[in-house]
């Protein structure tokens, strides 16, 4: 059997005797200890040695550097366009805010999604300077039938968001807001009309499987009937090419394997958005809808977030000087 101790108030054992003295110190401490707690705590409440130490708050808000918006790590197609955050993760104004306070861009949204229901009205000719060219066309689309004319309008606000936030004035030619068009000759006057400091329209190829890239066209010199380029070809080459520069840089994109001898830029005296322009303006043909690979880069709203941010720190650039 096992055996079972018990000890109750009969069968303690004997306690050892203390002294007077250590009945005094265990009174002073036990007198002592509260004290030194609610003192503790008192000091925490207030903030503590206010060193800032590890993890340890100053009691004040503490500012932080803003980090840039964008680029090859940019924002997806759900997210905020062009906001940018803090390390603490809070919203923060990107760096270089307002800087374009004053300037003007115009943005031209190529084609316009409503265009293949008014084939009549897109196919009227209008004087380009050099002769007269279809008022507007549908544009072209990727095989699975995203349109050129969803794509630009979707670059385009991306854009217009970015550009805002630094300070620009932004107008578009068109928003979807309209039946159709506007016809080439009038997308130019609505930049004039603006005085703008730089117009960009958004376009993408139509071109056959195996051409990739972008290209971005500028003015040639043009004097013909209406047309006059010879003040915007100069500093529209400018702009051009810092799109092009910063477009490429941001999207991982290379310049075009089929046009523009891998420059990234082209010349041409045939199209009436830039015949007419009395403004510094460019095309950029974003890629080529037609090819599996730049259509799955062009379907996809991250990517059309870095096209944006291309596009956006190249006119900064530009307008900066």
């Amino acid at each position: 059997m096992a055996r079972v101790s018990y000890a109750g108030p009969e069968f303690d054992p004997p306690h050892p005797r203390r002294s007077p003295l250590r009945r005094t110190l265990v009174v002073a401490l036990a007198a002592l200890v509260p004290g030194a707690l609610l003192g503790w705590v008192a000091y925490e409440a207030l903030g503590g040695s206010g060193d800032g130490g590890p993890d340890r708050g100053t009691g004040a808000a503490s500012s932080s550097q803003a980090s840039p918006s964008g680029g090859p790590g940019g924002t997806g197609g759900d997210e905020r366009p062009g906001a940018s955050a803090s390390p603490s993760g809070t919203a923060s104004a990107p760096a270089g805010a307002g800087s374009l306070k004053g300037r003007v861009v115009v943005i031209d949204p190529g084609h316009n999604p409503a265009n293949a229901e008014h084939t009549a009205e897109i196919n009227r000719k209008v004087d380009i300077g050099t002769n007269r060219k279809e008022c507007d066309t549908t544009g072209t689309s990727t095989n699975s039938g995203y349109s050129e004319a969803a794509f630009t309008l979707d670059v385009a606000h991306r854009l217009r968001t970015l550009l805002e936030r630094q300070g620009a004035t932004v107008k578009l030619t068109q928003d979807g807001d309209r039946p159709y068009g506007p016809c080439v000759d009038e997308r130019a006057r609505i930049g004039n009309a603006a005085h703008a400091d730089a117009v960009v329209s958004i376009h993408a190829d139509g071109s056959g499987t195996g051409n990739r890239g972008y290209h971005v066209i500028l003015p040639g010199a043009v004097r013909a009937g209406a047309a006059d380029t010879g003040a915007i070809v100069g500093p529209s080459r400018d702009l051009g090419k810092l799109i092009a520069d910063d477009f490429g840089r941001v999207t991982g994109s290379a310049p075009s394997n089929y046009i523009g001898d891998g420059s990234g830029l082209v010349t041409r005296k045939d199209l009436g958005g830039l015949n007419l322009s009395t403004v510094p303006k460019v095309f950029i043909e974003c890629g080529n809808m037609r090819d599996s690979k730049d259509a799955a880069l062009l379907t996809s709203g991250a990517w059309r977030q870095k096209a944006a941010q291309g596009i956006s720190e190249g006119i900064v650039s530009f307008l900066r000087g």
